[in-house]
């Protein structure tokens, strides 16, 4: 399977007739259908989340905030299809304001970015495959190590496929780009990651 192949694998294949429905039931003003939603929804966004953030406290915060802000502009949504997609692209934003937030904080000296940010990263960074506490730390250092290599764009894109499981359309629809862009980026996110994992002796050339 060649490179590109790879990242137009798309898993998802689009939302049930029972969310679409729930969706056009929230529309109408059905707060439980909308709590459905969220039940559904809820723990991808928050992974989403944790996985930038690296703070469960942040993540549940924001991942309220999203929910939130959907209900409030549930009018706003073009097409009920496009329900998932589009708590994504709030969530993406909110992240960015959360990072924002916290460069504003750190340069007025409200919050001590090397102390606490640091110290969350440490304590929170949690990898499901390793089995104990230094496999975990050592598993995170080495996926922000490759990471880091990525432009902001590259690195969004490259998370949102491998990490959040979105498809090249709604990659497209969460970030308010076209699909050729998202490719690009993720061709050269894709490429980047490979160099830089056969440095590390991560990825064996063939």
């Amino acid at each position: 399977m060649t490179r590109a192949n790879a990242a137009d694998n798309t898993k998802p294949s689009g939302p049930s007739t029972e969310t679409v429905q729930w969706v056009e039931q929230a529309r109408q003003g059905d707060q439980t259908a909308f709590h459905r939603l969220v039940d559904r929804y809820q723990p991808e966004i928050f992974r989403m989340i944790y996985y930038r953030t690296r703070s469960r406290l942040d993540a549940e915060d924001l991942t309220q905030d999203v929910f939130l802000r959907a209900y409030k502009h549930l009018q706003r949504l073009e097409s009920a299809e496009g329900f998932r997609s589009w708590l994504f692209r709030i969530a993406v934003n909110r992240v960015h304001d959360h990072h924002r937030s916290l460069r504003v904080k750190s340069i007025f000296g409200i919050v001590s970015m090397d102390e606490e940010t640091f110290r969350e990263t440490e304590e929170m960074a949690v990898a499901p495959e390793a089995a104990d506490g230094m496999a975990r730390k050592e598993f995170w250092q080495q996926v922000n190590g490759i990471l880091t290599v990525l432009s902001r764009m590259e690195r969004e894109v490259f998370m949102l496929r491998f990490f959040d499981q979105l498809s090249i359309r709604e990659m497209a629809d969460a970030m308010k780009k076209n699909e050729s862009t998202i490719k690009t980026h993720l061709y050269r996110a894709l490429a980047k990651v490979k160099t830089a994992a056969m440095q590390n002796g991560l990825w064996e050339a063939t």
